[in-house]
């Protein structure tokens, strides 16, 4: 196949990734299948099957489910305790400065704990209400050597100026988004909580199984595209590029853009457009599709409060680029 046809090929693909769920309602409800035979379709189409690339989808996947099923499990049977415990801290603490903090402390020990426990911990946080993260472990691994000798603590020096100040104003904002809904929050206090049943906790994990698979043959299938055309521009087009992780998983774009041979710039800007935009819709990052399908989320509400905010902060972030840039 000639690249044309194969550039065309792969950018229809990627349209009916990013509008399928929004046009389509079985879609919607069963996001993890689309985006497998998306994956597998775009695998396909470039030729990109091999023992190496079914071996990763197969195995891959399994660390991040058990993560998820073993801490499933877990909140399972201690919902009662937490739900108790956080019932008596919201007789003293006001319920906004409970989320503030609860987006705060999880949003900076995510880069710890790994943004798919967080992402569980947020969503068993919301209920009781009602493994490094891949990105970070795959940039450092890539960057070890020459000319960075990249460490643990090598991300938190290259982003935090970003990355703290964003997370501390995602938590301020949370008070006014949690305090338009703050009456109803309270009624459903006093209502019996329907406990999560154990059988769906192994579903859930189930499915982020498939997910994950998903997005590594996605990333196979896209490795041309990305390959021709991201790594090979400026550093400010590269972070508004990286948009395209709205909808490809963050973690599979910063393994096939990120190298010793990008400047610490082009790192730094790459890296932030990932991070901002992978929140942007429910495919940009596999945390995005464990509190959705916990919470119940659907695909247009998620891009209803997600795309905006995603690019008010792209936006800022980018100014921030270019002074720190001068």
């Amino acid at each position: 196949m000639d690249n044309n046809t194969l550039t065309v090929g792969l950018s229809v693909i990627f349209s009916v990734v990013l509008v399928g769920p929004f046009l389509n309602k079985w879609v919607e409800s069963n996001l993890e299948i689309f985006l497998f035979v998306m994956g597998a379709m775009s695998a396909t189409l470039s030729s990109a099957w091999s023992s190496e690339v079914i071996h990763e989808g197969l195995v891959a996947p399994i660390n991040i489910t058990l993560a998820v099923l073993g801490a499933g499990v877990l909140f399972h049977y201690l919902r009662w305790t937490l739900d108790r415990g956080m019932r008596r801290v919201l007789i003293t603490v006001p319920l906004p400065a409970i989320v503030c903090a609860g987006i705060v402390i999880l949003g900076l020990i995510s880069s710890i704990i790994s943004a798919i426990i967080a992402a569980l911990l947020l969503v068993e946080f919301i209920t009781v209400f009602p493994l490094g993260e891949p990105l970070s472990t795959i940039v450092v691994s890539k960057l070890s050597s020459e000319p960075y000798h990249a460490t643990f603590f090598y991300l938190a020096k290259l982003l935090a100026y970003y990355v703290v100040p964003a997370v501390v104003i995602l938590g301020i904002l949370g008070i006014f988004l949690v305090h338009e809904s703050q009456e109803d929050t309270e009624a459903s206090l006093a209502a019996e909580e329907t406990e999560e049943k154990l059988g769906e906790v192994f579903v859930r994990a189930g499915k982020v199984y498939i997910f994950v698979m998903a997005l590594i043959f996605l990333g196979a299938g896209f490795k041309p595209l990305i390959d021709a055309y991201l790594t090979k521009i400026s550093s400010q087009a590269l972070f508004w590029v990286n948009m395209v992780s709205a909808v490809l998983d963050n973690a599979t774009l910063a393994a096939a853009e990120i190298g010793p041979s990008l400047s610490e710039t082009q790192i730094k800007s790459a890296l932030l457009g990932l991070l901002i935009s992978g929140g942007m819709l429910i495919p940009g990052n596999i945390p995005n599709i464990i509190a959705a399908h916990a919470l119940h989320i659907k695909s247009t509400e998620w891009a209803r409060l997600g795309v905006p905010l995603g690019l008010l902060i792209m936006t800022v972030t980018a100014v921030g680029l270019v002074f720190g840039a001068l």
